[in-house]
């Protein structure tokens, strides 16, 4: 499959099962994956959210350099001179989200879309520019009618470029999510079929345990294995989603996958049944993000992403800017105290478990082997620890390169905190203490969280700091927002000025 996305083939129907003999025989491998190319970090939502702010800040432009054309100010001009002008955006934006024209959908046609386009931004325009021309006659309505005519023929022009742009990205797999199914079943061909329409996901492949009655392929999408084999997957987090696919009746069977797919920080959809979905009004993937459906996990809030991403980035930009000379003075106390690289770049779990690679500042002597996975956590007085070492871990300096995690994207300024490979806590790994423990890598990890500025920092030696931990950042996922990430960052910047009670 040449872009990596799931295309119907003729096979038989999945309710005509195969004999065990052939099941026995058959070379089912998560080999076989068919991932898409790498996915861009924006999703389709996002994109809607992106060309409804460019349609506003063309649209404004236009009707601001209209007003200037008329000889008017925005803050010269009556209230009653600019109404028309302002009142462009606000039309433009009514008129298409009224007429769908966000939607982008792969299998609409390029003419129905420029349609929507045309009528969405051209009706209400229509309806100003006839208010105009009847209450501005005798204050001069020809730049106001120019910049409405001219508001139309820009929103055409964007929306074309866009659809041409998305529907690129759609086509090479860059917009959609890496899916698994559980369950070769008749719902579990129809929604790939349905999908190959659309193309909104990526179907990665499907897992059974009933190996002896699935078919090796449906409609293109490979058996993979056993759940076994899901659970056990090297390449587990680089799914964003799995769709559980059984037949409503069997509900003894879809109890026992839901509680072993628990564990996982993917989010988990139950689709018990596509009978009513009709491609020309719906979303395969918005009925797949469906909170009823949702078992485990919650649904993506987009615009909650969007403004969170932003926020990391301006807040981190700022914090590298104003630590820089505390960023330069440690670097070169650290060089000439003990041999060794500066920066320590260790191993740890990010979103979706997968690995990710922390930048901190170097607080102990040179230990290569430590980077890939954490044989031992640290101890009060531990002698592995430099004076400088000592002295950036207490007033958390050595965590400030992180600000580079943030800017590429891979954690946030708040979060659980990433947690290295191999962690144990009484040599027990901390993923086998706490049953949610795999929950808190819904979301990006933070260089500080709820669970820090509530006392949890530095190491955990015992299982009940473990589950205090987790509890603490599962409060953290569950009330998640921009104020309470602000609050967060406030509270934490005591911290920094050290913690006697906690090992660091």
């Amino acid at each position: 499959m040449a872009d990596g996305l799931t295309h119907v083939r003729n096979v038989k129907d999945v309710s005509e099962t195969t004999s065990p003999e052939l099941a026995a025989t058959s070379d089912v491998s998560v080999q076989d994956a068919r991932f898409s190319r790498k996915r861009l970090p924006v999703s389709i939502n996002g994109l809607r959210q992106f060309a409804r702010l460019l349609d506003i800040a063309f649209v404004s432009f236009v009707a601001w350099y209209c007003l200037g054309l008329a000889g008017l100010t925005i803050l010269g001009a009556t209230v009653f001179q600019i109404i028309p002008f302002v009142l462009i955006p606000v039309m433009v934006s009514w008129g298409l989200r009224t007429a769908s024209a966000y939607d982008f959908a792969y299998n609409r046609s390029a003419v129905d879309h420029m349609i929507r386009v045309a009528n969405g931004a051209g009706l209400p325009l229509a309806a100003l520019g006839l208010a105009t021309y009847v209450f501005y006659q005798g204050y001069g309505a020809r730049y106001p009618i120019l910049a409405i005519l001219s508001a139309w023929l820009t929103v055409i022009a964007v929306h074309a470029y866009m659809l041409a742009f998305i529907r690129a990205l759609t086509r090479t797999g860059r917009l959609s999510e890496n899916v698994v199914i559980v369950g070769a079943t008749p719902n579990a061909q129809r929604l790939i079929e349905r999908n190959a329409e659309t193309r909104e996901l990526n179907v990665v492949g499907i897992f059974d345990d009933r190996l002896s009655r699935a078919p090796k392929s449906i409609s293109g999408a490979p058996l993979l294995g056993r759940l076994d084999d899901l659970l056990n997957w090297d390449r587990l987090p680089e799914i964003d989603r799995i769709v559980v696919t059984i037949t409503s009746d069997a509900r003894a069977r879809v109890r026992h996958l839901i509680d072993r797919l628990r564990i996982l920080p993917q989010r988990v959809v139950l689709l018990l049944d596509l009978d009513g979905f009709d491609p020309e009004t719906e979303s395969l993937a918005e009925i797949a993000r469906s909170p009823a459906a949702y078992v485990s996990g919650t649904p993506r809030d987009t615009r909650r992403a969007m403004v969170k991403r932003c926020a990391d980035v301006v807040f981190s930009l700022a914090m590298l800017i104003a630590f820089s000379p505390v960023l330069m003075i440690t670097a070169i106390m650290i060089k000439l105290e003990s041999p060794g690289p500066i920066f320590f770049r260790q191993r740890r779990h990010g979103f979706n478990n997968q690995i990710i690679r922390v930048w901190k500042f170097r607080s102990m002597r040179d230990d290569p082997v430590a980077a890939e996975k954490m044989s031992q956590q640290t101890l009060r007085d531990d002698p592995r620890v430099t004076r400088v070492g000592r002295f950036i871990r207490k007033t958390s300096i050595d965590e400030l390169p992180q600000l580079i995690n943030v800017l590429k994207g891979e954690m946030s300024i708040v979060g659980p905190r990433p947690h290295a490979v191999g962690m144990t806590t009484d040599e027990t790994a901390v993923q086998a203490i706490v049953g949610d423990y795999a929950h808190r890598h819904r979301v990006k990890p933070g260089i500080t969280g709820w669970a820090q500025i509530n006392g949890s920092r530095g190491p955990v030696h015992t299982k009940q700091e473990v589950r205090d931990r987790v509890r603490l950042d599962m409060e953290y996922v569950n009330r998640s927002s921009f104020w309470f990430d602000l609050y967060i960052m406030v509270m934490t910047a005591p911290c920094l000025l050290g913690d006697a009670k906690r090992d660091r």
